[in-house]
């Protein structure tokens, strides 16, 4: 075993070692380096332990709790005799009903994580499509699913394809600075062009997918540069240096939802630009692979592709407003008093023609814009519209589930809601204090001493904006996964000796250094 079991005279549980498939109990596949409580085994009666190669193994003193029928291994303590105060749809509802529901979700679960690979579950709806089957198609009930059912299958095979016995994968080069009056290439376009040349299953680690050479400057990459360059990458896209996404129509005319989300660009649809979404693709694997989050403000209906799930009309309105009002205005012209005589005086419409996300007009349904519009063909045109606003991105978006392919089973993904699709890729929203409370280790310094607990304070302070600067000053990155568990280092803070000078961080090592200080 390369793992380390420990059991404590008071009952407690102590686990460290290798963690690749989870022998180490601690909810999460990182590596743990220093002992770690196994929560989950508290008031156990755990009596005695045993560590193989990819498990482990506990023995209790007393009889575990009874299993709820359909659990499919889940432990429950028991069921619920009263309805949480947090759940208040349910409120109205006799606890027996609570209860029975429960039982049929659990049950349901059970179903699919003992059958799931049996379906295609890819995502599109066939004839040989089994009756019932096309709700988790469609993602009616994938919400219904506990969520063991896609963590466990990914999970385990993520850690059966993953590289062994590497720190990081191939050496890529990186020019950053530019040189004799010329600005390099964006940072995305320099790595897609290498990265798509190499073979994937070398890039399926647990921490770096590749090591990163800075021509031109003096640094050694032991992860920081690593990280720094995919927040580089991300931030490319979102301002637009790489040409792969657009602005939400809702945020161009400052209506809406979804205005500070972004859309796939539907004019980049040329083979080299798909190239480069499959990159994009890869680079959404690895945050998975890794659990190193992108921040990445995709539009909730781009998640929903992503995952195979068709989208609908509502999905459109989320991003796009003034597109579906106008479709229904056109569609509903009888009701303000509009005739075939004065049509055109209110449509400014002559052929089959509609906006584009990105606010082109182009050519819509099979004939496109040699039809022309009128009063009596106008349901026709609604319909051609939005059925082309619904599959305007369908080769960007084939072409980065394609990239996925290559770094996570994508199939898996398919047991995935949109919004669990997009908590894996880019994890916390905002930095806490407490995570990084949990992370952290001291080193020349004490908890208690008045430079650390001026950081917490200063932290506090912080608005998320700025504490995700601090994270990326400290670690390279600008996200924490969902788990802190996940983190595979520690937050190193230790004391230097310098009076009075700025604090510095090694971002390989996750480490800052507080100088010594008589002021805040």
């Amino acid at each position: 075993a390369e793992h380390t079991l420990a059991l404590l005279k008071n009952g407690e549980v102590w686990a460290w070692g290798v963690n690749s498939h989870g022998q180490l109990g601690i909810d999460a596949t990182a590596s743990q380096y220093t002992p770690a409580k196994v929560v989950s085994l508290d008031g156990k009666g755990i009596c005695q332990l045993s560590a193989g190669r990819c498990h482990s193994a506990a023995w209790t003193a007393t009889p575990p709790p009874r299993r709820l029928r359909g659990g499919g291994g889940q432990t429950w303590s028991g069921m619920p005799t009263q309805v949480p105060p947090q759940y208040t749809a349910l409120k109205e509802l006799k606890i027996r009903t609570v209860r029975a529901r429960l039982r049929v979700l659990t049950r349901f679960s059970d179903l699919m994580r003992r059958t799931w690979r049996l379906f295609d579950v890819n995502g599109e709806e066939s004839e040989s499509t089994l009756p019932g089957l096309e709700c988790l198609v469609h993602g009616r009930v994938r919400h219904l699913l506990l969520p063991d059912v896609h963590s466990t299958p990914m999970q385990r095979a993520i850690s059966t394809t993953m590289v062994q016995g590497k720190s990081h994968g191939p050496q890529i080069s990186v020019k950053r600075l530019p040189s004799k009056g010329r600005t390099p290439r964006a940072v995305f376009l320099q790595i897609a062009r290498q990265v798509l040349r190499l073979d994937p299953a070398d890039l399926r680690l647990s921490s770096r997918a590749w090591k990163v050479k800075l021509l031109g400057e003096r640094a050694d990459d032991a992860g920081g540069a690593y990280d720094d360059l995919i927040v580089d990458m991300v931030d490319e896209l979102q301002r637009g240096a790489v040409p792969l996404l657009i602005r939400s129509p809702n945020a161009v005319n400052g209506e809406g939802f979804n205005r500070d989300r972004f859309l796939i660009n539907p004019q980049r649809a040329l083979p080299d630009d798909l190239e480069l979404f499959k990159f994009f693709g890869m680079l959404l694997g690895i945050a998975i692979r890794t659990k190193k989050p992108l921040a990445l403000h995709l539009a909730p209906s781009v998640w929903k592709q992503l995952a195979g799930i068709a989208l609908t009309a509502e999905d459109v309105e989320e991003v796009d407003v003034f597109f579906m009002q106008s479709l229904r205005g056109i569609l509903d012209v009888e009701a303000h008093d509009v005739t075939e005589e004065n049509f055109h005086e209110v449509i400014p419409l002559n052929r089959f023609e509609a906006q584009s996300s990105d606010g082109r007009f182009v050519a819509v349904g099979p004939d496109g814009s040699s039809v022309p519009l009128h009063f009596h063909n106008r349901e026709q045109y609604v319909d051609s519209a939005l059925t082309y606003r619904l599959h305007e991105v369908d080769s960007q978006i084939a072409a980065m589930r394609r990239g996925m392919a290559l770094i996570v089973p994508v199939p898996i993904l398919s047991l995935y809601t949109p919004a669990k699709l997009e908590e894996s890729v880019c994890g916390l929203t905002h930095v806490p204090v407490r995570a990084l409370k949990q992370l952290v280790k001291f080193r020349e310094v004490r908890s208690d001493d008045r430079l650390v607990s001026w950081l917490w304070e200063t932290l506090e302070s912080f608005t998320d904006d700025e504490r995700s600067l601090f994270l990326r000053f400290i670690s390279g990155r600008s996200r924490l996964p969902t788990k802190v568990a996940d983190v595979q280092q520690k937050f190193q803070i230790m004391k230097v000796g310098q009076m009075n000078s700025l604090p510095t961080a090694q971002t390989c090592f996750f480490q800052l250094r507080l100088p010594r200080s008589e002021e805040r």
